[in-house]
C-alpha cells in the first residue's frame, strides 16, 4: 500500500504532481491525480479500448462531486481553469492511498467520506464508490454527482462540435450516453435516488502537463445530467461500455482484490516494495487476439514489439506467469513478416509497423529465457523454431531498411531517414540518432541470437543448421572484437558506421556484456562496465550519452522537437538499470558466486527506486528521467520495461526482505 498524508493532499502542487492509474487487462485504463485535477488529456475515469488492446477512447472524464451536509454543499472536486483552481476540493482531502486501487478520504464538518475507483479485469468498466465512514449522529447527508463526458480518441481533445444523446429507456439507474454519429456508448449504472436534467458544457479545463509538453491543453466537457444519492448507503456508479447493475459493485471489487492478491502470492513477493512491482507489472499485460501482448507505457503508447520482448522476462517469468510469456511469444509469431517482428501496433490502424531491427533480435532472447526458465523446449520446437530459422535466413539475404548480414558476419541496418534501433526519436524528416551501419547492441543481439539458434538446433538434432549457426557466430565474434574495440577510450564504439566509427560514450555497449551469450573476454567486459558506471550511471538508470559530450542535453522538456532532440542525448532511461546490473554482476562474479559487496551494490540500486514509486505515477516507474540532478521523472509516467527490468534483476533479498 502507498499512502499520501494530509500535508501533501492539501498542498495543491504536490497533490497534483502525483498521479494514479488503473488498467483492465485489455488496453483500457482510468487515471488522474491525487488532487483530482486533470493535468493530461489522458486522464479520465474510463478510457476504453474499443479494439483491444488499442483504439483507446476517453468516455467519462470525471465527476463534479458535491457532498451536501445539512443542506450545505461542499465540493470534493478540484479543477484547473485559466488562472484559477475552482473548486478546491483538495483542501478537504486528508488521505490518499493505493490499497491496492485508488482511495480518497475527505473530512468535512465531522463527516468522513471515502471515494474509491477500480477497473474490472477484462472489461471496459470502472467501478466508482463513495461511502461515509464517520458522521455526526444527526447529520443529513447526500451526494450530488455531475458526470463530465469526453467521448473522443484518447490522444485528442474534446470541443463543442458534437451532439450527445441520452437514453433513459432502461431507467434512471442505467443511463446510456453516446454521440449521435458514433457507435460507442457509455452506460452509467448507478443507485442514485434521483436524476436531474442539466445539459451544459464546462469550458476551458487547463491541462498543465500538455502545456509543458508543447501541446494544445484546453478542453470543454459535456455535462448531461445530475445524479443524487442518499449517503445512508454506499453510492455507486459503474461506468462501462456495457450495462451493469450497481448492486454488483461489491462482488466485482472482491473478485478484483482476490485476483491481485493471487498475483502477489504466485510471484513470491513478501516485501511491500516487491508487491508494488508485481502489481505494477500486471498493469502492462494485455490481451491481443487469442494471446497476450504488453502495453509499452501509459498513457500514450500501444504495444510495441521491442518493448514487449525486452519486458517479457521481468513482467512474466519473474512474476511466476510463464503461461503469459508463452501466449506473447506465440501471438507475436503470427505477425512475423519478411523475417521481422512488428515495431508497434498503432492505435488507429490494423496494420503494424515494421521499422525496427532490434525487436526481432530481442525475440530470440525472450524465447531463450522462456525455455531456460520453464524447460518447455517442445513449444519452441513445435511452434517457433522453423520461424526463427526463417528469420535468420531473411537477415542473411536481406530484408527491409537495408537490414542484411555483411561479409564480415556482422549485421548492417539502416538507410537515410530511418531510425531502427531503440534510439528512435524522429520529428518529420529529422532523425536525431540514425545510427546507420553496425550499431553495437545490434551486433551483441545478433551474436546472442546465433548462439541461441546453435544451441536449439543441437537440441533439436538439426545438425546442419547447428554447424551453420555456430560458424556464423564465430565469424561475427571475431569481426566484432576486431572492429568495435576503441583503444583510446578502452570501451566499445557505439556504431561502426558507413561513414566512420562513432566513439560517443553511450549505454548500448553494456549489452555486449549483459546478454546471455557475450563475445567479449572478461578483461574488456570489466573495462566496459567500469566506463559505463563512471560516465552514465545514475540512481534511476543510465544516461543515454555521457555528460561531457558536446551533444549532451541534461533536461528533457519543451516542445515536441526540443524533447525528441534530447530523448537519447543524455536523458536517463530507467530500463537500462537492468542490463547494467546484469553486466556488473557478471564481471564481479567468481564462478557462480557473486561478491557480497557487489550484491549489496546492485540490490541498493534496485531499492533506490522505492521512493520513486511514491512521487510521480504512484506504484509505477517512469520511462525516463533528466540526465541532470535531481533526475526529475519525464516521458511516459508508467513504462513497462522500467518495471520489468527491476523485477528481472531483483535478487531473492529484494522479494523477501524489508531492508
Amino acid at each position: 500500500m502507498i499512502k499520501i498524508d494530509q500535508s501533501i493532499c492539501t498542498n495543491y502542487t504536490e497533490a497534483t504532481s502525483r498521479e494514479w492509474i488503473e488498467t483492465n487487462g485489455i488496453g483500457g485504463y482510468a487515471s488522474g491525480t491525487v488532487s483530482g485535477t486533470h493535468t493530461r488529456r489522458y486522464h479520465g475515469h474510463l478510457v476504453a479500448a474499443l479494439r483491444p488492446p488499442v483504439d483507446r477512447y476517453s468516455l467519462l472524464a470525471k465527476f463534479e462531486e458535491k457532498v451536501i451536509i445539512d443542506g450545505i454543499s461542499h465540493a470534493l472536486t478540484s479543477d484547473q481553469y485559466p488562472d484559477t483552481v475552482d473548486p478546491k476540493g483538495y483542501l478537504s482531502l486528508i488521505e490518499f492511498r493505493l490499497d491496492p486501487f485508488p482511495v480518497w478520504t475527505f473530512e468535512i464538518d465531522g463527516v468522513k467520506l471515502e471515494k474509491s475507483l477500480f477497473m474490472v479485469h477484462g472489461e471496459n468498466t470502472s467501478v466508482i464508490q463513495w461511502r461515509v465512514t464517520d458522521r455526526p449522529k444527526d447529520a443529513e447527508l447526500s451526494l450530488e454527482l455531475l458526470p463530465l463526458i469526453s467521448f473522443r480518441d484518447h490522444h485528442h481533445l474534446r470541443g463543442e462540435d458534437c451532439t450527445f444523446a441520452v437514453d433513459r429507456s432502461n431507467g434512471t439507474n442505467a443511463v446510456e450516453i453516446g454521440l449521435t454519429d458514433s457507435a460507442a456508448k457509455l452506460v452509467l449504472s448507478n443507485n442514485a435516488v434521483s436524476l436531474g436534467d442539466t445539459g451544459y458544457w464546462y469550458r476551458d479545463f487547463q491541462y498543465a502537463i500538455e502545456s509543458e509538453r508543447g501541446f494544445d491543453h484546453s478542453e470543454s466537457l459535456y455535462q448531461p445530467f445530475s445524479l443524487t444519492f442518499d449517503l445512508k448507503d454506499t453510492a455507486v456508479v459503474i461506468a462501462s461500455t456495457i450495462k451493469r447493475d450497481a448492486g454488483e459493485a461489491d462482488a466485482l471489487q472482491q473478485a478484483e482484490l482476490e485476483r491481485r492478491a493471487k498475483l502477489v502470492v504466485v510471484a513470491g513477493a513478501e516485501t511491500a516494495f516487491s508487491r508494488e512491482l508485481v502489481l505494477a507489472a500486471d498493469q502492462f499485460i494485455v490481451t491481443r487476439g487469442v494471446g497476450n501482448s504488453v502495453i509499452a507505457g501509459y498513457h500514450w503508447f500501444s504495444d510495441w514489439g521491442r518493448d514487449t520482448m525486452i519486458a517479457l522476462s521481468g513482467l512474466t517469468l519473474s512474476t511466476g506467469r510463464p503461461e503469459i510469456a508463452k501466449n506473447i511469444l506465440r501471438e507475436f509469431s503470427l505477425y512475423i513478416s519478411d523475417g521481422m517482428l512488428p515495431n508497434r501496433f498503432p492505435d488507429e490502424s490494423e496494420t503494424p509497423d515494421y521499422n525496427t531491427v532490434d525487436a526481432t533480435l530481442w525475440y530470440f532472447e525472450a524465447i531463450r529465457d522462456y525455455a531456460e526458465h520453464t524447460g518447455d523446449t517442445s513449444f519452441v520446437k513445435d511452434e517457433l523454431y522453423d520461424k526463427l530459422v526463417d528469420i535468420i535466413d531473411w537477415h542473411i539475404h536481406g530484408t527491409r531498411y537495408n537490414i542484411r548480414v555483411e561479409p564480415d558476419g556482422l549485421l548492417h541496418a539502416g538507410e537515410q531517414g530511418s531510425q531502427l534501433t531503440w534510439m528512435d526519436a524522429k520529428v518529420g524528416d529529422t532523425v536525431f540518432t540514425p545510427r546507420i551501419g553496425k550499431p553495437v547492441e545490434i551486433q551483441a543481439l545478433w551474436y546472442n541470437a546465433l548462439c541461441t539458434m546453435s544451441d536449439l538446433a543441437t537440441e533439436f538434432a538439426d545438425a546442419a543448421r547447428a554447424r551453420q549457426f555456430a560458424e556464423m557466430s564465430i565469424i561475427a565474434r571475431e569481426s566484432f572484437n576486431g572492429q568495435f574495440w576503441n583503444i583510446a577510450e578502452e570501451c566499445l564504439f557505439d556504431v561502426v558506421g558507413d561513414d566512420g566509427n562513432d566513439a560517443s560514450i553511450r549505454p548500448n555497449q553494456i549489452f555486449a556484456v549483459s546478454l546471455h551469450h557475450s563475445m567479449l573476454v572478461s578483461a574488456r567486459a570489466k573495462r566496459i562496465v567500469d566506463r559505463v558506471q563512471r560516465d552514465l550511471l545514475t540512481p534511476f538508470g543510465l544516461r543515454s550519452l555521457a555528460a561531457d559530450d558536446p551533444q549532451y542535453a541534461g533536461i528533457y522538456i519543451g516542445t515536441p522537437f526540443q524533447r525528441d532532440s534530447s530523448y537519447h542525448q543524455g536523458t536517463v532511461w530507467g530500463w537500462l538499470i537492468g542490463p547494467f546490473i546484469e553486466a556488473y554482476r557478471k564481471v564481479h562474479s567468481t564462478g557462480r558466486s557473486l561478491d557480497k559487496e557487489a550484491q549489496k551494490f546492485t540490490d541498493d540500486l534496485i531499492r533506490g527506486f522505492r521512493d520513486h514509486l511514491s512521487v510521480a505515477m504512484l506504484g509505477q516507474a517512469a520511462e525516463i528521467f533528466d540526465g541532470n540532478e535531481p533526475h526529475a521523472p519525464r516521458g511516459a509516467a508508467a513504462q513497462a520495461w522500467s518495471i520489468a527490468e527491476l523485477l528481472r534483476v531483483s535478487s531473492p533479498n529484494i522479494m523477501t526482505k524489508e531492508i
